[in-house]
């Protein structure tokens, strides 16, 4: 059984940063991802990355969010600067193996305020 636990959610103000932390049990994933979720809208990919190191990124966090992994811990990060209150959103992880299973956190909130 897989277990994602996120953390680094938090109340910020507009301008300010944050970085989230997504810890996985279980081996290696082929690739990484968060989504996030405003309240009324549907989740969103934000960024994601592979095993590999390759990334994607939302046309919305492109040059202020960085994703990044550490494939020892199965632990990936991700760094929002210039935070926005449109970023204001539950974000999740989501981590997928080859097989093609696909497994999500429970999500941790991120607010950000004028």
């Amino acid at each position: 059984q897989v277990q994602l636990v996120e953390s680094g959610g938090g109340l910020v103000q507009a301008g300010g940063s944050l970085r989230l932390s997504c810890a996985a049990s279980g081996s290696i994933f082929s690739i990484m991802a968060w989504f996030r979720q405003a309240p009324g809208k549907q989740r969103d990919l934000v960024a994601s990355i592979t095993s590999g190191g390759s990334t994607n990124y939302a046309d919305s966090v492109k040059g202020r969010f960085t994703i990044s992994r550490e494939n020892a811990k199965s632990t990936m990060y991700l760094e929002m600067n210039s935070l926005k209150p449109e970023d204001t959103a539950v974000y999740y992880c989501r981590v997928g193996n080859a097989a093609g299973m696909n497994y999500w956190g429970k999500g941790t909130l991120v607010t950000v305020s004028l």
